[in-house]
This record gives C-alpha cells, sequence and structure tokens, in this order.
C-alpha cells in the first residue's frame, strides 16, 4: 500500500494489514533494521512529525504495547507479530497522505504512527513498514473514523500477476461491495480481541464432499475464524485442517511430493496439468468458492502445495485465499462482504 507520511510527503510502501493495529515505518536513524530498497523516512525533515508524550492519549491507546522513556517522557512501542517479526520505536504523530484515483490526494492531520528504530523478521525489502487497517483504536480505520463511515475494501491481485499490476484499497462510499456475486457474512467483534476482525466458518467442500468445522467448544461457535489481509496461508484447527487435507488430497489424480521447507504438507509437482478440486468456504450466510489459485501457491519452480495448513492455537483466513475478491468491510453494519473479482483490471 502506497501511503505518504510527513511534510513535505514522504512517500512508503507497506503492508496493508487488517490484523494490527499500528501504521509503523522504518525510520532512520535505524539502529537494527532489515535491509529495504526505498530511503528511510527521516522524522527530522517533516515539519508535522510530533514525538507524543508518555500520558497523552496517543501512548496510552496502544496499552501493553506502548511503554515509556524515562530520559525525556516520550512514548515508545515495542511490537510482535504472529511470525515473530517485531518492531520497536518511538510513538508519533505526523501527516497521512492518501492517494486517490480520481480525485486529489487526501491529507490526514495527527495520524498516530510508530518510528520504528529497531525492526526484524520476515518484512519484505520492498516494503518499508505496515499499515495497521485492524478494529483497535490506534488503527488506520478507527483513526480515519466517520469520515469513512467505517467502510473500507481490498482487492488482492494474485501471485502470479504481471509486475505493474498493483492491489487497490478503498475507503468510505468507494468501498461499498455491490453488484452481482457478492455475498455478506456477519462480522464479529470481541471485546477482549478488538483488533481481529472475526468471521464465522460453518464449513468447506472439496467438490461435493461437505466437512463441518470442528476445533474446540467454542472455537466451533460463531466468530471463530480471523479475516487477516497480512497472513498469506489459512489455518485451520489441526483434525478439522487434516480432515480438509485427506479430501483435497484424495480429489487430486497425481503422485505428492515433500517439500521439508515451505512446511506444507500437501505438495504436487508444478510441472504437470494438475487438476483441483473446486474448494468453497461456508461462512454464515456466504459461500465463498476458491480456485486453484487462491488454494495453491507456487513454493518454487517445480513445486505447487496447498495454501492451507494446521495450526493448534487459532484459525486465519489468509490472503492467498482472498485473492481475486473485491473484500468489503463494514465495521458500522458488522458485515464482510466477497464478490470475485478480476483485481487486476480494477
Amino acid at each position: 500500500m502506497n501511503v505518504s507520511i510527513g511534510t513535505p510527503p514522504f512517500p512508503i510502501m507497506a503492508i496493508a494489514d487488517t490484523g494490527s493495529d499500528l501504521l509503523w515505518t522504518q525510520c532512520a536513524p535505524c539502529d537494527d533494521c532489515y535491509t529495504q530498497v526505498d530511503p528511510l523516512f527521516d522524522p527530522k525533515t517533516s515539519s508535522t512529525y510530533k514525538d507524543v508524550s508518555c500520558s497523552s492519549s496517543q501512548c496510552t491507546a496502544l496499552e501493553n504495547q506502548a511503554s515509556c522513556s524515562t530520559n525525556d517522557n516520550t512514548c515508545s512501542y515495542s511490537l510482535s507479530y504472529g511470525d515473530n517479526s517485531y518492531t520497536k520505536g518511538n510513538i508519533a504523530v505526523d501527516t497521512l497522505t492518501l492517494g486517490s484515483s480520481d480525485t486529489r490526494p487526501m491529507q490526514l492531520k495527527n495520524i498516530i504512527i510508530g518510528c520504528g528504530h529497531n525492526n526484524a523478521g520476515t518484512f519484505n525489502k520492498k516494503g518499508s513498514g505496515i499499515v495497521g487497517l485492524g478494529g483497535g483504536p490506534v488503527s488506520l480505520i478507527k483513526q480515519l473514523g466517520d469520515s469513512i463511515d467505517g467502510k473500507f475494501s481490498y482487492c488482492l491481485v494474485p501471485l502470479t500477476s504481471k509486475k505493474d499490476q498493483t492491489s487497490k484499497i478503498n475507503f468510505g462510499t468507494n468501498a461499498i461491495v455491490s453488484g452481482s456475486g457478492v455475498v455478506s457474512t456477519p462480522l464479529i467483534a470481541k471485546a477482549s480481541q478488538e483488533t481481529f476482525y472475526y468471521l464465522t466458518l460453518k464449513s468447506i467442500s472439496v467438490g461435493s464432499k461437505q466437512i463441518q468445522y470442528s476445533g474446540s467448544d467454542s472455537e466451533s461457535s460463531e466468530g471463530n475464524i480471523i479475516i487477516d489481509s497480512g497472513t498469506t496461508l489459512t489455518l485451520l484447527p489441526t483434525e478439522f485442517y487434516s480432515e480438509l487435507e485427506d479430501a483435497v488430497a484424495s480429489s487430486i489424480d497425481a503422485e505428492k511430493k515433500q517439500d521439508p521447507q515451505s512446511g506444507l504438507s500437501l505438495c504436487y509437482s508444478a510441472t504437470g496439468d494438475l487438476k483441483v478440486p473446486i474448494i468453497t468456504m461456508h461462512f454464515d450466510g456466504a459461500d465463498v468458492k476458491l480456485d486453484s489459485s487462491n488454494a495453491f501457491v507456487q513454493v518454487s519452480e517445480d513445486l505447487v502445495c496447498f495454501a492451507f495448513r494446521g495450526s493448534p492455537s487459532f484459525s486465519i483466513y489468509g490472503n492467498v485465499a482472498q485473492m481475486n475478491f473485491l473484500v468489503g468491510y463494514d465495521t458500522v453494519s458488522k458485515t464482510v462482504s466477497f464478490k470475485p473479482t478480476d483485481c487486476a483490471k480494477m
């Protein structure tokens, strides 16, 4: 996602992540950062950049992710992600500029940002940070508030797309998902985990075989899966995943291959003509049909693997499964909508 921070606007490329809240970028001076292709944002060059104090509402909104620097009373943060990647730095406010396809860029003042001076993990060198689109108080969605009427949508281009084809994101009235083929499911909020957007997955079909969702008692009820644009794979309870994998494997007439590197357990040769069954995600009130590019991912030149795996702790609907869908979130009416779309043509 392309945004600009500061005055004058400094462009950064960041991951749009519905599974976290804070918008942060790597900042100079960078004590311990991952390598990025683009120049680092230097807060000293922005006339609108301001560190926030420990007692500020912006700092307290971060709760246990924030700490206080005793030297100068500035607010520091430390944040880690599910894959053990992390970012640490200062909390500040600055002007955020969002590009627009139809009007002049939109400037938003005093947006809470993280200026990361110590960041490491699985971050891509083409990206400078993360734009948190979760449901928590410091997320960009909450900060935009009434101006976008709680609505945003995105359309992720497939991993196989050409370099000049980009994913799209919309806010406000432009984000309404309508027309033929749209299905919607309730968005479940949980007070204990306000960052995450939960959906209810009832079952998954492999061709005509339907497998009922199974997990612990609490997992099987409503709000049992997190929809997350920042996680690649779809994670499911271990036993349920095992049933799903068996059903997928038995409907594919090809020899399984091993791939110890990716950690994915169902892989096939990419050189053959692999015929993959239609996999349908049966959410509450919404059936979402996945094609082969949503269900399988190419992990090497000669290997494709099933883009789902078992997880002992939580379920996540990842971004590979969401590619070539216009996915719309309405945090006011509490729905998530899916519309099959050629995202490269948007």
